[in-house]
């Protein structure tokens, strides 16, 4: 089982992770969105969607520092162990619970409004399922490791980073995840589960960017009154054309 979730799982959500960006960037650019719903409500949204995205900032972050750089690096510099323990809880601790709120609220706005609900897709009410189980984990593993230590302090930079690193380095250490708690073989499952998941889902939306909206031409409106003297209005321009050019 170790050998399957820890050196054959991680490639296989992988793969399926970049073919099916992919596909979807080909087959499926109108729905290359995150379906906005803000239209039919905002309250909420204006509290948990910052609250959900700084979040995760935070703990995208916390993640880059934890797993892609070495523990030797970070001791070179003088950074002890349980200085990294306390920064680790000092910064991933309100990130994950800002993320948990921020879902929560997200997860409550979308099945209490109808419009909104209506949108919400199969894939998407998995996903949400999933991430939160990863975020949850994540926050119970940094305060039962490095607080709490239940059955003693476990550093995952000593076990679950260096197993990571190895992935992209095509050799698996699966020795180094079969010796972790418990929490963190759930908490790595399940967060290879979620890249797996993500082309699926509205997820998607982290991968772009409105750089076109950069030089878009103006939108240029006009009045249902002058539309109504019919022969006189010159023909409306194109879409992209720039205002006072003519075809």
């Amino acid at each position: 089982m170790n050998r399957f979730f820890f050196g054959i799982f991680p490639y296989l959500c992988l793969a399926v992770f970049v073919v099916g960006h992919i596909w979807r960037y080909r087959y499926d650019k109108f729905g290359w969105t995150t379906r906005s719903s803000q239209l039919y409500e905002d309250k909420l949204l204006r509290i948990g969607s910052p609250l959900f995205h700084f979040g995760m900032l935070g703990v995208v972050g916390g993640h880059i520092l934890g797993l892609l750089i070495p523990q030797s690096w970070t001791d070179k510099i003088g950074l002890s162990r349980h200085a990294y323990h306390v920064l680790a809880l000092a910064g991933g601790i309100p990130a994950g619970v800002a993320a948990v709120v921020g879902l929560i609220i997200l997860v409550y706005r979308r099945r209490t409004t109808g419009p909104v609900f209506s949108a919400t897709t199969v894939n998407d009410k998995v996903m949400y399922v999933v991430l939160g189980a990863v975020i949850v984990l994540g926050i119970w593993n940094t305060i039962a490791g490095s607080w709490l230590q239940f059955g003693g302090e476990y550093n995952y930079r000593d076990g679950v980073s260096p197993w990571f690193r190895s992935i992209f380095e095509m050799r698996p250490d699966v020795d180094l995840m079969a010796a972790a708690p418990w929490g963190f073989k759930i908490h790595a499952v399940l967060a290879f589960l979620l890249f797996a998941m993500w082309p699926f889902t509205r997820l998607v939306h982290v991968f772009s960017a409105p750089v076109g909206y950069l030089n878009r031409p103006y939108v240029v409106y006009r009045s249902r009154d002058a539309r109504a003297r019919g022969p006189q209005v010159r023909t409306p321009q194109g879409t992209w054309d720039k205002p006072g050019v003519k075809n």
